[in-house]
């Protein structure tokens, strides 16, 4: 079965409009009327609660979140509490998994692979981590994986730390867990890191897993 994709880039967007952007853009797809979509984009500071979030994992108090103009958003999709920001690539695919033969683990694996290729293109050893979803470098966590599956089409994502202040997540247990993040920024001080360039790259590594016979 043929499977093709096209990309559409948001920029930078609150997150609440495009969470709303992709609960239309999911329906279409599962309708049939819309092709599975690619969204990129980046968030103004937001931590999002996912289905199983415990919200004593957002350390801070609201008030305290408020005063750094953080918002905190509930939301639909799988994992725990994470953070988004400017310099955080957001990837989400909209993807008909009706034609992806409905795997949702190799789904999320290949989710992890794309970035991980990405990775290698800028010389960083990135892997997986047993039980866990998501990319780390060492024993820090680069990009975080959390989705949804609605007819069986997708919608969220994942989040790849390109140039982001890192010192945010402190206000959090990123994915409910004791772990540090770091950033494509950090490992490589690419002070000429740029995201168009990470975006391109992206696209690349999802049309290599994901598109064939379109």
């Amino acid at each position: 079965m043929e499977f093709a994709f096209e990309v559409l880039d948001l920029g930078l967007i609150d997150y609440e409009k495009a969470l709303s952007f992709q609960k239309k853009l999911a329906k279409d797809v599962a309708a049939g009327i819309r092709q599975s979509t690619l969204i990129l984009c980046e968030h103004h500071p937001v931590i999002t609660l996912g289905r199983q979030a415990k919200k004593e994992n957002i350390i801070k108090s609201q008030a305290e979140l408020m005063a750094k103009g953080i918002k905190i958003a509930n939301t639909n999709r799988g994992g725990d509490v994470t953070l988004h920001l400017p310099g955080q690539l957001i990837i989400y695919p909209i993807f008909d998994l009706r034609r992806l033969g409905r795997d949702i683990r190799l789904f999320l694996r290949n989710l992890e692979e794309a970035v991980i290729l990405l990775l290698e293109d800028y010389g960083i050893g990135a892997r997986r981590q047993d039980g866990l979803t998501g990319v780390w470098v060492g024993a820090r966590k680069i990009a975080s994986i959390g989705i949804a599956i609605n007819n069986w089409v997708t919608s969220h994502g994942l989040s790849l730390n390109v140039d982001c202040p890192l010192d945010f997540f402190s206000l959090i247990k990123p994915c409910g867990q004791d772990i540090m993040m770091t950033s494509m920024a950090q490992l490589k001080e690419l002070n000429s890191l740029k995201m168009e360039e990470v975006r391109e790259r992206v696209i690349e590594k999802f049309k290599l897993l994901f598109s064939f016979g379109g």
